[in-house]
């Protein structure tokens, strides 16, 4: 059976906070601008870095690892998952399709109606850029489930559910709604206020890769987001 394993301070990397740790795997919430893995660029600035370290206890010649299960935009903030054995690793992305992942995210204007589901095919161009299409053949059936939590001053607060996973999804789906994330100058939402994406990894839920128990994590609202839900309440009682 799985037991939690105290979380150590030391060796802990910057731009991680360490939610849970077990036998099979590492939860974290990951900072904005911190890579998910490395590129031809950056190597060591990375959460997959960081947490390897955390596990090898600064040993680079220790044998511990961790596996990726997923990943999150550099830009995207919030829940990561590691796994501790490619066992563990091969249960979570078996299972994937049925994890439920929510997210927060400030946008532009708001939502036609409260809550509904944007749903397109979404097909990724020669310069990395995502975008919806017509044509089945070539794009892949997404989904994307929000409901708007409040709003102030024409940006909204809503908690997106991610039903499939494609690249830029929610950022994509968002966008071409007329509903641009704050801060996204890749899809149309740049914000002089905002210094950084404004999109969240807020939650996850799923079976645990050991004992098949159902495990949910969640994070601390950034402060970036909650101010939104705060003003909106305010707004309420001022013009109640």
């Amino acid at each position: 059976m799985p037991t939690n394993i105290k979380i150590r301070k030391k060796h802990q990397p910057k731009g991680i906070i360490i939610l849970h740790e077990d036998q099979d795997m590492i939860i974290v919430d990951k900072a904005p601008g911190l890579l998910t893995i490395s590129t031809d660029r950056e190597k060591e600035k990375t959460a997959y870095f960081g947490i390897t370290n955390y596990v090898r206890k600064g040993n680079s010649k220790a044998r511990a690892r961790v596996f990726i299960v997923h990943r999150l935009d550099r830009e995207v903030s919030g829940i990561l998952l590691f796994a501790k054995s490619e066992a563990a690793k091969r249960n979570l992305q078996e299972q994937w399709d049925n994890v439920e992942k929510h997210y927060l995210a400030l946008v532009h204007g708001s939502p036609k109606e409260p809550e509904g589901t944007f749903t397109s095919y979404l097909v990724e161009n020669g310069v990395h850029n995502v975008h919806s299409t017509t044509n089945p053949n070539r794009g892949k059936l997404s989904h994307t489930q929000y409901k708007m939590l409040g709003q102030s001053k024409g940006i909204s607060l809503l908690d997106i559910n991610l039903l499939t996973g494609r690249k830029h999804q929610i950022r994509v789906h968002l966008s071409e709604n007329n509903l641009p994330i704050l801060g996204d100058e890749k899809y149309g939402g740049k914000h002089t206020i905002v210094r950084r994406l404004a999109l969240h990894a807020k939650s996850i839920a799923f079976k645990h890769p050991h004992n098949g128990k159902p495990c949910f994590f969640e994070t601390r609202i950034p402060h970036l987001f909650s101010r939104i839900a705060v003003s909106d309440a305010v707004d309420k009682t001022e013009h109640g």
